[in-house]
């Protein structure tokens, strides 16, 4: 079996969790022979030579109607569906906010894609997206898709309500990588040393939990490159900091170990979460998980984190003064190594891809 992953292409360059799922849930499938090759969505493919299509990231439809209108190949999609309208609509600021604030979520996604093609920063939009627009885009693309791959029960819930579709899926969960499955217990954890491994941007909402934890007695480390168009928040986060926020840019994950080794805590506090790679990460590592309740994270999570209101800097600092506090889950730990791994996700991908051909 050959397939072709085609991803957006800003994936290597601007590295977010889609990413490490692209690449992750790819060398586990070359492992049980499945051929894979990852194509941006700006280069040229033959699709005759693959036997499949997956496709990623239905914010971006674009990026898909490009391909899946000139083919007859079968493919798949995984939505990662990610809802920045509230962020977009209450939290943006200058002329986007309020713009922003003035329009539905798929208009907004709409004039972001516009946007981007007109800075050069993503490759030329399909016309007929240009047409169709948002909503109508994804709503073919959904029609035409061979088979669903959502994160999560509650990711396929919401593109039924958002989208009206009836296509069939199976629940592909996010996951871990074996070198995240022993931390040392030797080494003590620091109940006042508080991680957030994420691309600082403002949907992951550093800037309220900078305002949370400043000039506490915690010891807050920023782990992640400012995203490229969001500078003017990055440098917002450093203007308010204070002498116990430390910066790091982005790290290889093989340096993230020993961070999540030592921190008690690590906290997401995003306005919206898929389930937030990182905080599987850190929960496999044995620290107590702080995270939105925005989003899908409590089917992944359930009562083994601390939940927060992202809206509200004291609703983040008190659910990590809970997590500071707690004792280290061991069944957090015990759920993510058995259910959330890479392998495992292989495992049902290509359950999912021999359905596909099964019925092709």
């Amino acid at each position: 079996m050959k397939v072709a992953f085609i991803v957006r292409s800003t994936l290597f360059t601007v590295k977010g969790g889609d990413t490490f799922q692209v690449i992750q849930t790819a060398g586990c499938l070359k492992q049980f022979g499945t051929l894979v090759d990852i194509k941006l969505t700006h280069e040229p493919i033959d699709y005759n030579q693959y036997n499949l299509l997956h496709f990623f990231n239905i914010t971006r439809p674009s990026d898909i109607l490009h391909h899946s209108i000139r083919t007859s190949v079968p493919y798949v999609v995984s939505p990662v569906l990610i809802d920045y309208s509230n962020y977009d609509k209450h939290y943006r600021q200058g002329l986007a906010g309020m713009l922003f604030r003035l329009l539905p979520a798929g208009a907004i996604e709409y004039l972001k894609a516009v946007a981007r093609w007109i800075k050069g920063t993503e490759p030329a939009l399909s016309a007929i997206y240009l047409w169709k627009g948002q909503q109508r885009s994804i709503e073919k693309i959904l029609k035409k898709c061979t088979l669903l791959l959502p994160n999560s029960s509650l990711e396929q819930q919401q593109l039924v309500q958002l989208y009206n579709i009836s296509a069939n899926y199976a629940i592909i969960p996010n996951g871990v990588g074996d070198n995240f499955f022993t931390p040392n217990s030797r080494i003590a954890k620091d109940p006042l040393l508080v991680l957030c491994v994420a691309r600082i941007e403002g949907i992951k909402n550093q800037l309220n939990l900078i305002k949370a934890l400043n000039h506490t007695p915690y010891k807050l480390v920023l782990i992640g490159a400012p995203a490229p168009n969001q500078l003017s928040y990055y440098q917002a986060c450093r203007a308010i900091a204070g002498p116990n926020i430390t910066f790091i840019d982005h790290l290889p994950q093989e340096e993230l170990i020993p961070w999540y080794q030592q921190a008690k805590v690590h906290v997401l506090p995003s306005w919206f979460e898929t389930c937030g790679l990182a905080s599987l990460e850190a929960g496999a590592m044995g620290c107590n998980l702080v995270i939105t309740e925005k989003g899908y994270t409590r089917e992944y999570f359930e009562d083994y984190a601390f939940y927060c209101d992202p809206a509200s800097p004291e609703s983040i600092r008190q659910a990590i003064e809970k997590a500071a506090r707690a004792p280290v889950s061991g069944q957090l730990r015990h759920k993510i190594i058995h259910h959330y791994t890479w392998q495992k996700a292989a495992e049902k991908t290509l359950a999912a891809y021999k359905q596909v051909l099964q019925k092709a």
